[in-house]
């Protein structure tokens, strides 16, 4: 059987392999990883970015005493992950199939050198027919060096990992041209490039994860920018992912379509930096209207009306305009002092070459 792609990044939402009592759902698990191994079976190579673990761990303990929100996470995490990769590792046995723990965290995509780091060893996995399973690292990511939520993370594995496909399985069909339970919605089967949603999203926030549709979407759009097909689909449905690869058509989904043309992988990795820029280059209105025309430039000094913050050669800078709204970010060539001293003249070397630069 000849499936629509080769090589496929998994996210499975906490609101998937939860069940409504809070703890995890071992039936709807053992059918995820029977598509999946049937798949993998088939030729197509598989990322699962898996969610669940605090969910697991809740099941597992009752607390003596009343913890606040981030012990219970650590908690909860440190106990459910090792029982979840544990379930997760029986299930693919059962199919003869090896994975792998990939315990990740936001740090480690803030250097070019980490991010390599992380691809590499997810590259070998793969090149062994090890399905690699990725979760955040809960018990040391603690508020601003966590991914909203591992929606986050799965765009940044299915771009650093130059998948073709990125499926979010949630518990619901898609995005909605309205609140899913009003009468007479429906599902928005496509999304070209470009396209609004904003009207459409509703911002609640998940019953048991951390993320709600409006970040999906803003991950889906980012990804499928760098050309890979992102797909919403309904987790709770019977063998949606087999069905989702080989008849993409009648499968009910939102599919992002993606951008055409090459994007570098040093180009993926800026573009989800943004949470690491160390500092901030503002433009004038004549150099903002340059970067947005159709050409690729760099940022020159000459254009450069104020500098923020300290940062050394090679940091990750957000690039903002003349009414300091971000409006892309950029790896910089020379450090903040250097930076200051070159701002406004002519003739000088880019600050951020087009190579290095991502404008949203």
């Amino acid at each position: 059987m000849k499936y629509q792609f080769t090589k496929i990044a998994v996210k499975v939402g906490s609101n998937v392999l939860t069940r409504r009592d809070g703890t995890l759902d071992v039936t709807r698990m053992s059918a995820l990883v029977d598509q999946i191994a049937e798949l993998y079976k088939a030729g197509v190579e598989v990322i699962l970015i898996s969610s669940g673990a605090v969910a697991s761990g809740r099941s597992e303990l009752k607390p003596s005493k009343k913890l606040d929100s981030v012990d219970q996470r650590q908690l909860f995490s440190a106990v459910g992950q090792a029982k979840l990769i544990n379930r997760y590792y029986e299930l693919f046995r059962d199919h003869g199939i090896s994975v792998g723990q990939v315990l990740t965290m936001k740090e480690n995509f803030s250097t070019r050198r980490h991010y390599l780091n992380q691809r590499n060893c997810m590259m070998v996995m793969l090149e062994n027919g090890v399905i690699p399973i990725v979760n955040e690292n809960d018990t040391v990511s603690v508020t601003e060096l966590m991914f909203t939520d591992n929606d986050e993370l799965s765009g940044m594995i299915a771009s650093m990992m130059d998948v073709q496909a990125l499926i979010i399985l949630s518990n619901i069909d898609g995005i909605y041209d309205g609140s899913p339970s009003a009468p007479g919605t429906q599902v928005i089967r496509e999304v070209e490039p470009g396209k609004d949603l904003s009207d459409y999203i509703q911002t609640e926030k998940s019953g048991f994860g951390r993320g709600g549709m409006l970040t999906k979407t803003t991950i889906a759009r980012k990804v499928a920018d760098e050309g890979i097909t992102v797909i919403i689909a309904n987790g709770k449905k019977d063998n949606v992912l087999v069905e989702l690869l080989k008849n993409p058509d009648t499968t009910i989904c939102t599919r992002f379509v993606p951008s055409q043309g090459e994007v570098s992988s040093v180009k993926k990795w800026i573009a989800h930096s943004e949470g690491f820029a160390k500092g901030e280059l503002h433009l004038n209105a004549k150099a903002v209207e340059v970067l947005k025309g159709e050409k690729a430039v760099s940022v020159l000094p000459v254009g450069i009306i104020r500098v923020e913050g300290e940062f050394e050669k090679d940091d990750i800078v957000k690039i903002m305009n003349h009414e300091a709204k971000p409006i892309g970010v950029g790896r910089v060539a020379f450090d903040s002092a250097e930076a200051r001293r070159m701002m406004g003249k002519h003739g000088q070397k880019p600050l951020v070459h087009y190579d290095y630069l991502y404008l949203e």
